[in-house]
């Protein structure tokens, strides 16, 4: 798959990027090698492969799933830097 300086440009903007139009091209030949390298991985035969989320087979230990009262809520805000009501209280983050 081929991707141009015109692709690079409008993803960038999506993303709220700011490329000088000197980088596009370059960028263009980087992102086109890496759509190459995905398209031959998509061609390696992984008929009968198990998934895997690491190299080494491990089985991690659980805990017991015990119900508790919680915790005190003294104890959990005694570091926050603003608390209100039992709550921590943090900035606004969205508009």
């Amino acid at each position: 798959m081929a991707i141009d300086a015109a692709t690079v440009r409008k993803v960038a903007k999506l993303a709220r990027l700011n490329e000088p139009e000197a980088r596009l091209e370059p960028l263009a030949r980087e992102l086109s090698a890496i759509m190459t390298w995905i398209d031959q991985l998509n061609e390696v035969d992984v008929e009968g492969v198990e998934p895997m989320a690491s190299a080494v087979d491990l089985k991690l230990p659980l805990r017991e799933d015990v119900v508790t009262e919680g915790g005190d809520p003294a104890k959990v805000l005694a570091n926050a830097p603003l608390s209100r009501d039992n709550f921590f209280v943090v900035p606004k983050v969205v508009e």
